[in-house]
């Protein structure tokens, strides 16, 4: 039974699979492959999805719905007429109608899903998409951030080669911006950053509000169809600049009437701040990766609303490059879902690819702020952008004379003040009193591919340990399936060096070592050395390089060609 993937999108949905040696999309009824995201209750109570629920958009907004994407893992409520509808209940309509496309073309159920989400997602969100999957009759172990997805996309056009790329994946609701490092058959997301409140309906508001502007109207006394109307207006004049230099946009009837002329030198201007956020989340992947612009193989554009030319053009000028057309932007989030869900399944075809991803939110415990104790400080644990799946522990000592317990709360966030970051959760433990500052603990996070978080405090005085395993509010997850989730966590703690590969690596090195003498010997060492610190950042790709040059230094020098061997510098430089 095949796994499907599915990008749920802000503005539009869609899904593949992997299917005669290749990513396939799924058409819906109407043969398109974009399903529109919006869901609509008609007069009767009946539920229209996709298309027919767009265009009721204008007709009926009051009984639409769109965008809910962005309120995923919040509390806000949509009315549909005279119901209410949480953002996942809607997502889970979108879903559920996405199944059924997969189940017609596919002929046979479908029962499991990987769901791509905005990088960038927190974890109750991502925990609100998997429920949301649930809702829709569908089993969800695994999310996809949606610019790995793309990446996968990318790397099956282009299956060859050390490359790296920068992927922009701008959507309807979401941005998102990746460094993605290719080699052989491992793609490894650097680094991630994003704007979950910022996308191309944006753009859409910014025109809308110009529009009003120059016609001396205030948006927000507008009715709701005719707020419909203006934003659906300013939409097709978003596209027409895609095409066309200048545009007119005209508007009669629902007692709103006004004209606007608007070229793309103006939409540039007024979509101004649009761009400048765009700044921040390109200047953190880059910073974070250590690649620098110039660095960087591709410029791959994902989303949407990445093919209006403003967009590629703003890129390219701000990075200096012009972005690569390796992908089309509308498809790519979808298809390299659909290749991961056969990833999962253990597909013969993709046995050997492997996709690591990282963390997009760091990971910590509150402690004792000295210049102000009612706003505790973060403590880092698992930074940002460390590799998946990541485990890692602290110590942290008593603050207080005779303290008895010792409560590990547990945030998500980059902000210094925890107040300012996402609470997950606590785990409280107790420990014998003492003077401050003598008695500790030890805090382990580990953290799974799947958003999964284990929390584990332990002291060394009484040998207790405590520990809670956070799956997220309403993640569908039963304590039965976090159990077994909990035991495949112990497999983070093997290190590399234990994988046959890099044994069989480190076997040569000692052989060699054994055979050798002298000058030759001493660099064998080295080697082995450098080999085994680069096995303990268990980062799968830096592994990868690094046992190639390892086992290509030790052929030179089993074959007496030491005069060819670069600086230790240089081969130390695993890139190089």
């Amino acid at each position: 039974m095949a796994i499907i993937g599915i990008d749920l999108g802000t503005t539009n949905s869609l899904v593949s699979v992997w299917k005669n040696g290749r990513g396939t999309l799924i058409p819906n009824p109407l043969g398109e492959y974009l399903t529109p995201s919006v869901v609509s209750l008609d007069e009767d109570g009946t539920v229209l999805i996709g298309m027919a629920a767009r265009e009721r958009l204008i007709s009926h907004p009051q009984q639409t719905a769109a965008s809910f994407k962005r309120a995923m893992g919040s509390n806000r409520k949509f009315r549909l007429g005279n119901k209410e509808f949480t953002p996942e209940e809607l997502s889970s309509l979108v879903l559920r109608r996405l199944r059924e496309d997969a189940e017609l073309f596919l002929e046979e159920p479908v029962e499991e899903a990987v769901i791509s989400v905005p990088a960038y997602f927190t974890d109750r969100q991502r925990a609100a998409t998997k429920r949301a999957g649930e809702l829709a009759g569908l089993k969800v172990e695994r999310l996809i951030n949606e610019p790995s997805a793309a990446a996968l996309a990318c790397r099956m056009v282009q299956n060859t080669g050390d490359r790296n790329y920068l992927v922009f994946d701008f959507g309807g609701g979401t941005l998102d911006v990746s460094i993605v490092d290719c080699f052989e058959n491992i793609v490894s997301i650097l680094a991630v950053s994003g704007d979950n409140q910022l996308g191309g309906i944006d753009f859409d508001s910014c025109i809308a509000d110009y529009f009003c502007e120059q016609n001396g109207i205030l948006f927000q006394q507008l009715s709701p169809v005719q707020k419909a109307i203006l934003l659906k207006q300013a939409e097709q004049a978003k596209i027409a600049l895609g095409r066309q230099e200048t545009v007119m946009l005209v508007l009669t009837g629902q007692d709103l009437s006004g004209s606007l002329t608007l070229d793309r030198q103006k939409f540039i201007e007024i979509s101004a701040p649009i761009f400048q956020k765009m700044i921040k989340p390109i200047r953190r992947v880059l910073a974070d990766s250590g690649i620098r612009s110039n660095e960087l193989d591709d410029i791959v554009l994902v989303g949407g609303s990445s093919k209006l030319p403003v967009v590629a053009q703003w890129i390219g000028n701000f990075l200096k490059k012009s972005p690569t057309p390796l992908v089309y932007p509308d498809t790519a989030v979808a298809l390299g879902a659909g290749i991961f869900a056969a990833m999962k399944d253990r597909n013969p075809q993709l046995k050997e690819m492997i996709l690591t991803d990282i963390c997009p939110f760091t990971l910590g415990t509150g402690v004792l702020n000295p210049n102000d104790p009612s706003r505790p400080l973060m403590a880092p644990i698992i930074e940002r952008n460390s590799i998946l799946p990541s485990s890692k522990a602290q110590r942290f000592y008593t603050v207080r004379d005779g303290q008895k317990k010792i409560c590990v709360d547990i945030y998500q966030g980059e902000s210094l003040y925890c107040e300012d970051n996402l609470r997950l959760g606590a785990v409280e433990i107790d420990i014998p009193p003492a003077p401050k500052s003598v008695e500790n603990v030890d805090v382990r996070f580990t953290y799974d591919i799947n958003g999964i978080l284990e929390a584990e405090v332990y002291n060394q005085t009484t040998a207790h340990r405590e520990r809670v395993v956070l799956v997220g509010k309403d993640s569908g997850l039963s304590e039965e399936e976090a159990a077994v989730r909990l035991e495949a966590l112990t497999k983070l703690k093997i290190n590399p060096r234990d994988q046959e590969e890099n044994q069989l690596a480190l076997a040569q090195g000692d052989r060699l070592y054994q055979e050798t003498l002298g000058e030759t010997r001493q660099k064998v060492a080295l080697m082995v050395s450098w080999f085994e610190q680069i096995l303990t950042s268990q980062d799968p790709l830096r592994i990868a390089r690094s046992r190639k040059r390892f086992l290509e230094l030790l052929r030179l020098l089993e074959a007496g060609r030491e005069a060819e061997l670069p600086s230790e510098n240089d081969w130390k430089d695993e890139k190089s």
